[in-house]
Order: structure tokens, then C-alpha cells, then sequence
């Protein structure tokens, strides 16, 4: 099990938000570079960004931000918002991201999915965005009503190597994730799956190992010191 250390990005800064309000949304740490430098000192693999500005409107204004992080700290990092159509996928590609994850657009258009899958196999990544059982789009702010296991088959049967998923409600609360949807999520899909929402503490971290989850975002637990990033990596490493 792998543990991935989030960054979000805001008009270029660093900032968490509370159940996917854009109205929460505040500034955690002072630069990304030095964030991602910190996340690598404490063992991380990879670093999971997300460009919010462009997961709400589509705009790429976070792109030399995260061109930066991967240039100047030798970073592996994986991408998700605004990736809506293979140019994008191409261009975030171009930056150097390891992993683009596409979320929204693979609602809209899951032949985009399969298609990028053919191009770029393991590169690509699908996030699944849940409140209520049912998948988000737009930032979180559209309800598809798209139910969340049988999107995820779909998106299995186009061989996405990994797909990451999010209850909303728990994101950024420090109550735990969603172990129940995790649980049918795992059942559903044989790919690999990376858990993000609400991971606060080390008792967090091996249930959802024990449910079988290959990885786990930690965001607001490690910016606000509930859970030590090094102390996590080495955990799931034993």
C-alpha cells in the first residue's frame, strides 16, 4: 500500500477545502515546491495534485506550478482537474505528471477513458467523486447521477489500471473514510484502488489495508499534524 501526500492548487497556492465547497477553500502551506520537498524527505513515492481551478472551469492556470514541483524536487506526481479531452491528457503528460487522473469527463465521455487507456495504459487513472452513491462532476458541484459501483465496472472493463475514490462528505472532515463504499468498491473491481477522504489516523490507514486498498491520499490530517507523514509510509512499508 502506497501512502500519497495531496497538494491542492488555487490560483497557485496551496489550499484544502471542506467537502468540496469552494467557500472553504484556504491556504495550508506557503509554497508547493517546498511542500512537495517536505513530502519527499518523509518517504513519499508520489504526490497526489489537483488543479481545483481547473476541475471547476477547465483553465490550466496551475500548470507551471506543478511543472515547477516536478522540475525542481525529482518529484512522481499524479494529476487530476480539467482533463477533459486527450490534448489535455497530452499536455499534462508534457509537464512530466506520471499519472493523469480523469474524473469528470469520464462521466460525460467514457469513451475518452477508453480510448486514453489504449494511448497511454497505466498512465491513466479514472476518480470517482461520490455523495450518496452517486458520482460528481464539474469540482463536485453537478451530481451525474451515475451509480458509483457500476461507473467503476465500466471503467474496469476498459482496463483502467487505477481508479481513485472520494465520498465528498468525508473529504477534509478528519472523521475517517468511507470503509463501506470502499468495501463494495473493492468487491466490485479488480484494479487497483487509491482511498481518499477523511483519512486522519494510523488506525485509518491499516483497515484500509486489511480491506485490500492499494493506496491512500492524506491531505488535511498531515497539513493540520494528525497524522505524521513518515510515521504513515513507514507503517504501511512494514
Amino acid at each position: 500500500m502506497k501512502i500519497l501526500p495531496a497538494i491542492d492548487l488555487k490560483n497557485g497556492q496551496c489550499v484544502r477545502m471542506l467537502r468540496g465547497d469552494y467557500d472553504t477553500a484556504h491556504k495550508v502551506a506557503e509554497d508547493p515546491v517546498e511542500t512537495a520537498k517536505n513530502f519527499l524527505a518523509a518517504g513519499a513515492e508520489m504526490i497526489h495534485m489537483v488543479d481545483l481551478d481547473g476541475a471547476k472551469d477547465g483553465t490550466h492556470a496551475n500548470y507551471d506550478v506543478v511543472k515547477r514541483v516536478i522540475q525542481e524536487t525529482g518529484a512522481v506526481v499524479e494529476l487530476g482537474g480539467g482533463i477533459r479531452k486527450m490534448s489535455d491528457v497530452d499536455a499534462v503528460l508534457d509537464l512530466g505528471v506520471a499519472r493523469v487522473i480523469i474524473g469528470s469527463a469520464a462521466v460525460k465521455d467514457p469513451e475518452f477513458v477508453r480510448k486514453a487507456v489504449l494511448k497511454y495504459g497505466e498512465k491513466i487513472a479514472v476518480g470517482i467523486d461520490a455523495r450518496g452513491g452517486t458520482v460528481r462532476t464539474e469540482g463536485w458541484l453537478k451530481d451525474s447521477g451515475e451509480d458509483f459501483l457500476e461507473f467503476a465496472r465500466l471503467m474496469d472493463s476498459y482496463c483502467v489500471n487505477t481508479i481513485i475514490f472520494t465520498d465528498i462528505d468525508k473529504d477534509g472532515m478528519l472523521e475517517g473514510p468511507n470503509f463501506d463504499q470502499l468495501a463494495q468498491l473493492r468487491e466490485a473491481v479488480s484494479c487497483k484502488i487509491v482511498a481518499s477522504g477523511g483519512i486522519t489516523t494510523l488506525r485509518d490507514i491499516a483497515r484500509l489495508q486489511e480491506l485490500g486498498i492499494d493506496g491512500a491520499i492524506a491531505g488535511k490530517a498531515v497539513y493540520s499534524g494528525t497524522l505524521d507523514l513518515a510515521t504513515a509510509i513507514q507503517a504501511v512499508g512494514d
